[in-house]
């Protein structure tokens, strides 16, 4: 998300910068392809193509099924061929980062790794949501493990792009933070009233209205949340372009993703595009207000660092 507001600082070629911009370019292309790879999960969801390939890892007991193609075995076909792309980068990622881990930060070969742990637990539940038929846990479980690793993803390429604080971030830190977790949160819920169909069954005045209505109250703090990051960002004087940008589109995508809830509660989720357009705003959302903690944390580390160097130098 940073990397497409943060103003790209010139560097000069050396061998010390090609690895990690080598990485940062791997991490943000792996962001693209997750975020497309979810879309794509909630869109076999909603088709009712979950089951589409009987078998796992293989489909119908073939790499590509062409004599079973069809609109639903491909969705759920090509769910997986990018979820083993976006493996197969992970396992790159790794490998770039622990090749390269003289010229990097010590932190990020671990969280690359941690990266390929997630992923390898997200392919472990994607076979189980098969063999499993479905289960409504593994369901959800395996939609948070996705946005975790979205998550992680953006937390390795903000970290890794060139940006200088002004130390005007004041407590935008923890308020993202806290608006980040709240979003993830309501993010498990809304998967949770999807594998269970609890809209569907609440219309039925079914027990599962709680799951519904669970969600349904569940946006409040994160929207109090969010809307409280972008409401100081807009007052912090001299705050980092970058980070202004970043709440200006929390902003856009919370008031979106908001009509979207609305729109599939009203149309009883019969317009599938709708449904997923609601994941995926949630799920840009989230990355949004990863990127906008990652980039106000370190505008206060760097703060307190300048700071620190300061009253060394008084005191000297």
């Amino acid at each position: 998300m940073s990397e497409f507001v943060l103003e790209q600082q010139k560097t000069a070629a050396n061998p010390e910068q090609q690895p990690l911009d080598r990485i940062r370019r791997l991490v943000w292309k792996m962001c693209i392809a997750t975020i497309i790879l979810m879309a794509i999960g909630s869109a076999t969801r909603v088709m009712n193509a979950g089951l589409a390939c009987p078998d796992w890892p293989l489909c119908y007991g073939k790499l590509v099924p062409t004599a079973e193609m069809n609109f639903q075995v491909f969705l759920e076909w090509f769910h997986r061929l990018d979820a083993a792309l976006i493996g197969i980068s992970a396992i790159a990622l790794v490998g770039l980062s622990w090749w390269d881990r003289q010229y990097l930060a010590r932190w990020v070969p671990w969280a690359s790794t941690f990266a390929l742990g997630l992923i390898v637990f997200q392919g472990v539940l994607g076979g189980l949501t098969v063999t499993e038929l479905l289960r409504f846990d593994i369901v959800t479980a395996h939609l948070g493990t996705a946005l975790l690793f979205f998550s992680t993803l953006l937390v390795i390429g903000t970290a890794l792009t060139p940006y200088q604080g002004t130390g005007t971030v004041g407590k935008l830190p923890i308020l993202g933070l806290t608006a980040a977790i709240l979003v993830y949160l309501q993010s498990l819920l809304g998967a949770l009233v999807g594998s269970r169909w609890a809209l569907h069954q609440c219309f039925g005045t079914s027990q599962l209205c709680q799951v519904m209505y669970s969600h349904i109250f569940g946006l409040v703090p994160p929207t109090l949340f969010t809307i409280a990051v972008v409401f100081i960002s807009w007052r912090t004087p001299a705050l980092h372009p970058a980070l202004r940008r970043l709440a200006n589109i929390a902003f856009g995508l919370l008031i979106l993703q908001l009509l979207l809830g609305v729109a599939t509660f009203r149309l009883h989720l019969q317009v599938e595009p709708l449904t997923v357009s609601h994941q995926a705003i949630g799920a840009a959302l989230l990355g949004t207000l990863v990127a906008f903690t990652v980039l106000a944390i370190r505008d206060w580390a760097e703060s307190r660092s300048i700071n620190s160097i300061s009253i060394s130098e008084q005191a000297s």
